[in-house]
């Protein structure tokens, strides 16, 4: 959905359109979702949480600034219910949550035990993923996972653009020293 659409829309539900603001449900609720679960590793926690953002976002639309991007907005305030839920000392549960939370579906090209060494690696990422320090975890996540450009995390994570770089560079070498640290060989694969 391009821009103009999306602050069309906002416009429209200002002015008391508010069933137009499915729209821009349907389009993020994937995302909000997806960020929520590789921060939280929680499928429920994830669906709480996106629902919160939205409803957040609903309430505070009026001060939703319309020169700037709606999805760098309520990406913020998705990450910041995220921080929030994290900081309460609701500590990340991998049980229950696949290994590819948003991958594609599994590769039917792919034998099963090629399958089942893909899904280990998935699984063995992800939990070297949640023992990453949140900032770092955060940066990687947007970064990598919801493949948003440096300059995406760097507002949505209220930092400048070489801090963005940096926390990212730092969860990538992280999580490698994790992954060889845990499997006892280099990964190349990082």
């Amino acid at each position: 959905m391009e821009e103009k659409k999306e602050i069309d829309i906002i416009k429209r539900v200002l002015d008391g359109d508010h069933d137009s603001y499915a729209l821009l449900v349907d389009r993020y609720k994937a995302p909000i979702f997806n960020l929520a679960c590789r921060m939280t590793g929680s499928y429920e926690d994830a669906s709480d949480l996106a629902q919160e953002t939205f409803v957040k976002a609903f309430k505070n639309l009026g001060h939703f600034d319309q020169k700037k991007k709606f999805f760098t907005w309520l990406y913020t305030i998705g990450l910041n219910l995220v921080r929030n839920h994290l900081k309460k000392g609701k500590r990340v549960s991998l049980r229950g949550v696949a290994a590819d939370t948003d991958l594609p579906s599994r590769d039917k090209s792919l034998n099963p035990e090629h399958s089942l060494i893909r899904e280990q690696k998935m699984r063995h990422l992800n939990m070297c993923l949640h023992r990453l320090p949140d900032n770092l975890k955060e940066a990687v996540v947007l970064r990598f996972y919801q493949e948003l450009s440096f300059g995406e995390v760097a507002g949505i994570s209220g930092i400048s653009l070489s801090a963005a770089k940096m926390r990212t560079y730092r969860g990538l070498e992280k999580l490698r020293e994790l992954m060889e640290e845990q499997s006892g060989e280099p990964d190349s694969g990082l």
